[in-house]
């Protein structure tokens, strides 16, 4: 039997992976899934996750728990951001090797990439530039994710591994008003639009810009798929000090694009418009895949069926519950 402790298997994408060894584990695979929500173990409290890796002693780890948020966060909590992710990440990751697990896969972010990198943005982009500054104190933390994981590769031969995604997207994910995301907030606007009838629904900027986007049970299978790599595949393909593996679907599309099709799928028949007036920032963020495609995986759902897939998770959600998020 193969202990995995998922850590953040309430997020979004800690949830997808849940699913996806759940469904392993109906399958017949031998597994006991260990989980823990954030009352039950607050994974910034070193004495607490001491305390529970060596109680439970998993065989795998699978970090993806986080302190996340959209730029309005980023920009008013970067003392939160720092800490809470430095922490999470110190802890799990050292008191997992301190109690003899061998093998754990941490999720990071394309924020790790200097703010004016060469598109598509590769993996050996890491530390050649200046950060993003709105959110430089997350992506700091991100990065010294993936160093305490080459670190500890390197010094004590563990097989500690990280995957960095895209814009991720589907279910789970937040929808608020303020502060969600560009495709759930669209996929809120045009739909609130759609039911009152409206005419026209603006968008910021040109529209111009353009983003790469994921589905969250892609994501889950890249990264169970990159976790379950033998050691020899996964070390022909990385660098000891550049190991982490970017995730994407390896295609991009314009925000008016984009909006067109939430528009669609939610039934908005109006107008779309754009503001020009209003900041685009960088026109393109596209993440280069070829490594993860040279070792066997690529994306398979579609953006517009996962945009569809997730509007109709959307609408089964209670209202107050998504307003809450």
């Amino acid at each position: 039997m193969r202990k995995i402790y998922i850590a953040g298997h309430r997020g979004m994408v800690g949830g997808a992976i849940l699913r996806q060894l759940q469904a392993r584990q109906a399958a017949g695979e031998p597994l006991e899934l260990i989980t823990r929500t954030s009352t039950e173990l607050d994974l910034t409290d070193q004495a607490a996750v001491q305390s529970f890796m060596q109680r439970e002693t998993p065989d795998q780890v699978i970090l993806a728990a986080a302190k996340v948020g959209g730029i309005l966060a980023n920009n008013s909590y970067p003392a939160q951001f720092i800490y809470e992710n430095l922490m999470i990440e110190c802890n799990v990751i050292h008191q997992a090797f301190a109690a003899g697990v061998t093998q754990l896969l941490q999720l990071g972010s394309s924020c790790i990439y200097p703010k004016a990198v060469p598109q598509p943005m590769r993996e050996d982009a890491l530390l050649t530039g200046p950060l993003e500054p709105t959110n430089e104190p997350y992506a700091v933390a991100k990065i010294a994710g993936i160093k305490l994981c080459e670190s500890y590769n390197r010094q004590y031969g563990v097989d500690y591994r990280s995957v960095m995604p895209t814009n991720l997207y589907g279910p789970g994910d937040n929808f608020h008003p303020q502060n969600s995301h560009v495709l759930p907030a669209l996929i809120r606007r045009f739909h609130e639009a759609a039911q009152a009838g409206v005419d026209q629904v603006e968008i910021w900027g040109s529209g111009r810009p353009r983003r790469e986007f994921l589905h969250v049970d892609d994501m889950a299978e890249a990264s169970l798929f990159v976790a379950g790599l033998d050691r020899e595949t996964y070390q022909a393909n990385t660098q000891e000090m550049l190991s982490h593996i970017n995730v994407g679907s390896g295609t991009d599309i314009s925000i008016l694009e984009l909006a067109q099709i939430v528009a669609e799928v939610t039934g908005f028949t109006g107008r779309i418009t754009t503001d020009p007036s209003k900041p685009d920032g960088t026109l393109k963020k596209l993440m280069d895949v070829s490594r993860l495609r040279h070792m066997g995986w690529t994306a398979s759902i579609p953006l517009r069926q996962g945009i569809s897939e997730t509007y109709r998770w959307f609408l089964a959600q209670d209202p107050n519950s998504l307003r809450a998020k």
